[in-house]
């Protein structure tokens, strides 16, 4: 139902072997980008799902590893035919830093609209929730959680206690309002408990900064920094505001998520699988990401009482 990619996983530049960190989510057709280093638009190239779709792009920070790939992307998304508004999300200073990256991009063929970040805040994208939260770094730099609701099931037999014709059924199954002979019925009158959605966190470039473990508490899949693998490196993380492999997997167990993926690796860390167990100790269902790992999540069947 809903498709994430990890389409790098290395952090200040480029290896032969290894694309900066960025994150790509597809739902309906539709995607959502996370990060645009120095060479994005290859790794998208190679992992095929195409570029014409790509209706918001969000940055954690305007480090240049995280924001240097953008005019080229933009770019290729003009050539790709695209003439739709493309969102752009990030920290206070965004469009400045756009303009300046996209200095040789004058002429794209589609406007892009800015929403500026000065603190915890919920955008919509179509039917996916984008939620970016402050983290600890050197520059301000944000998280990002994405949420795909799921609507309350549908109850019959409450829709039929309050006499609703089944002709409308559907509509309120949808989440439409009806009214009909003198009476306005919405779907909250015909709907069981809330159920839970689809979520996926990310976040690169931080400390397990206060609120994190809040915000991406429960969520399916939790993408986060391992800058470095060896606890020994741990007083270089903490100057440089990132995280080791231990922190990660701390954070993921105190959050209680289901899957962690490590990523964002220094380019010193030449073998992550190495101190793989220094995380599976802690957080058991922790993967080292991979250049266009994919993960494809669906709503989870639910037993009836």
């Amino acid at each position: 139902m809903l498709d994430v990619c990890l389409l790098g996983t290395g952090g200040m530049m480029p290896l032969p072997n290894r694309w900066l960190t960025a994150l790509l989510i597809r739902y309906n057709g539709r995607k959502i980008l996370i990060d645009c280093g120095e060479g994005t638009q290859i790794t998208l190239k190679m992992l095929g799902w195409g570029f014409k779709t790509i209706d918001t792009i969000c940055f954690t920070h305007y480090h240049g590893d995280h924001v240097t790939g953008l005019a080229g992307l933009l770019l290729t998304i003009g050539n790709s035919g695209r003439t739709e508004p493309i969102t752009l999300i990030g920290p206070a200073g965004l469009e400045k830093v756009v303009q300046g990256l996209t200095i040789i991009a004058p002429e794209l063929p589609f406007e892009l609209k800015y929403i500026e970040l000065s603190e915890e805040a919920v955008v919509p994208s179509g039917d996916l929730l984008i939620k970016a939260v402050p983290v600890e770094h050197t520059i301000s730099c944000f998280a990002y959680v994405v949420e795909l609701p799921r609507r309350p099931k549908f109850m019959p037999d409450k829709a039929a206690a309050l006499n609703i014709p089944v002709r409308f059924w559907k509509e309120l199954q949808k989440g439409e309002t009806v009214e009909w002979n003198g009476n306005i019925y919405t779907p909250d009158m015909v709907s069981g408990d809330q159920r839970k959605g689809i979520k996926i966190a990310y976040c690169t470039d931080s400390r397990p900064a206060l609120g994190l473990k809040d915000a991406v508490y429960k969520s399916d899949l939790f993408i986060c920094e391992g800058m470095y693998g060896d606890d020994e490196d741990k007083p270089q993380a903490q100057k440089n505001k990132h995280m080791t492999f231990s922190e990660a997997a701390n954070l993921a167990k105190e959050a209680e998520v289901e899957e962690l993926w490590l990523t964002h690796f220094s380019p010193a860390l030449s073998e992550p699988k190495a101190y793989l167990s220094v995380a599976t100790d802690i957080f058991p269902n922790t993967k080292l990401g991979e250049d266009r790992l994919i993960k494809n999540l669906s709503f989870k069947e639910e037993k009836d009482a």
